[in-house]
Order: C-alpha cells, then sequence, then structure tokens
C-alpha cells in the first residue's frame, strides 16, 4: 500500500522510550473516546517494545474513566517480562495525568502443536444478513451485515464484518484492528435477552475487556461475530463471544463486562 491504512494511522505515535503520545482525531458526532481505539493503540505501544518473532496472543483491560478526543494520550509501557517464548507487557493510558485504560497483554512466538476448536452451528448464516450503516465512530471503515431485526443504531451481534480497505499484512497491525473491532457490539449484548435495547434505555459504558488471539486475522474478509449474554446483575452485564472467519475457524473468543443502569421506567420485556 502506498499510504498507511486507517489503523497504521492511529498507531503512529510519538515515542520516548517505553512511553508513546499521540493526539486522538477529533469526532464527527461524538466525544466520548470510543474504548476499541483506545483499547487498539495500547496494545500497539505495548506491541512496539516486543521482539518482532512475538505476536499478539492475550489482552485484559480496564476502562477506568472516559477519554476524549481531539486530546493528547500518553501510553505509558511496563516491561514485566521478557521470556524466550512469551513476553508480557502492562500498558497505562492517560489523559491530562488521568488513567483512563489499564491493560496488560501477552505475547508469544509461535510454535508448532495440536490445532483444534469446537464445531459450533452459525448464530447467523451470512446469506440470512443483511447491510447495514451503524451509527458508530470509524463506521465508514467497515462493511456490516446484521439480522434484518437489528433496528438499533449500533451493529448487535451476531453480525458480519470486515474492513473496507486492506490492512498491513502486520501481525501486530492486524491484531490492533481485530482489538478495535471487538468492542463495536459487546454492550447492547450485554442487557439480559427479556429487555429491549433502546435509545433513551439508561447509561452504559464497558467496563472491562479481555481477547485471546488464536489464528492469523485478515480484516478485509468476512468475519462473524457472536456474542452471548453470560451473566446480569449489580447493574453489570458479562458477555462472551467469538470472532470467526467465513469458513468457520475461531480466530479470536472475547469477553467483556459493561456497566447498565437502566431506568426502571424504560424496562421494556420482549417476552
Amino acid at each position: 500500500m502506498s499510504a498507511p491504512s486507517w489503523i497504521k494511522s492511529l498507531l503512529a505515535f510519538d515515542r520516548d522510550g517505553d512511553v508513546f503520545c499521540i493526539r486522538e482525531p477529533a469526532p464527527n458526532t461524538v466525544e466520548r473516546l470510543f474504548g476499541g481505539l483506545i483499547a487498539a493503540q495500547s496494545l500497539g505501544a505495548a506491541g512496539a517494545t516486543v521482539d518482532g518473532d512475538k505476536i499478539p496472543q492475550s489482552l485484559h483491560l480496564y476502562f477506568v474513566r472516559g477519554g476524549r478526543y481531539d486530546t493528547d494520550v500518553e501510553f505509558r509501557v511496563t516491561r514485566i517480562r521478557d521470556g524466550r517464548a512469551f513476553a508480557t507487557r502492562q500498558v497505562s493510558a492517560s489523559q491530562d495525568g488521568k488513567v483512563i485504560l489499564e491493560m496488560i497483554a501477552s505475547f508469544h512466538a509461535p510454535e508448532p502443536g495440536a490445532d483444534w476448536q469446537p464445531a459450533t452451528a452459525p448464530m447467523l448464516e451470512f446469506d440470512a444478513a443483511v447491510p447495514k450503516n451503524p451509527q458508530i465512530d470509524f463506521g465508514d471503515m467497515f462493511d456490516v451485515r446484521t439480522r434484518a431485526v437489528d433496528d438499533s443504531e449500533f451493529a448487535v451481534p451476531p453480525f458480519w464484518i470486515r474492513t473496507r480497505e486492506p490492512v498491513e499484512d502486520d501481525p501486530l497491525v492486524r491484531a490492533c484492528t481485530l482489538t478495535f473491532m471487538s468492542d463495536l457490539g459487546p454492550v447492547p449484548t450485554a442487557l439480559p435477552p427479556t429487555i429491549r435495547l433502546r435509545p433513551d434505555l439508561g447509561f452504559a459504558t464497558s467496563l472491562d475487556h479481555s481477547i485471546w488471539f488464536h489464528r492469523p486475522f485478515r480484516p478485509e474478509v468476512w468475519h462473524r461475530y457472536e456474542l452471548r449474554a453470560a451473566n446480569h446483575n449489580d447493574s453489570r452485564g458479562l458477555t462472551t463471544g467469538s470472532l470467526l472467519d467465513e469458513s468457520g475457524v475461531l480466530i479470536a473468543s472475547v469477553s467483556q463486562e459493561a456497566l447498565w443502569r437502566i431506568d426502571s421506567s424504560r424496562r421494556v420485556s420482549t417476552l
């Protein structure tokens, strides 16, 4: 590619040792920083301090407080361990001296071994999915196909997704792309199935997020993103799921807990 991809451009840090800084782009419609963006950038900063033979294996993070666009973000990387097969990094992302995200990430040098995954039936067949333009940050970077009944302003999993333009053939950049994409659907899925999603339902935000990177990822081809509500209590909803390619190969596993402060007068049962 003659010019950097959109995700590569979002990883263009100013670096001073293991401290990385970037000014987030000005938004089109929202002020609150998209969690998937700051997560992807945190993984990119961590990966920049790791030997090139090790690629992302997993990450676990907390969204500590909301961030803002058009403001500098500092990513401070701590080198926890560098082993022969694994490397571990901690990342603290902050704005104006206040931490907005804490991440721990592991990197692994690929090695031979068994390759297995359980066989599962698709939650949404590609031919049954319909094109949609969800009102999400950087939504114009993706093609999305959802269930015909998804009338929300978001994209509610299960859905199919791909980047509209190719992304560099770089395992770290592609893992950052996956990280960005993985935050597009968990919050609405974390609602109990008995409560219908609606814009005035209440306040919602991501609390924490985990990804396990299983197999190579090609962002420009269609992938099926499936999430399931696993629990909801104490105003917190847990969702778990998978990102699979067109052949049903498991590319990554995802889990997220979201905060849902639901206005009791707005609860509508789907039963």
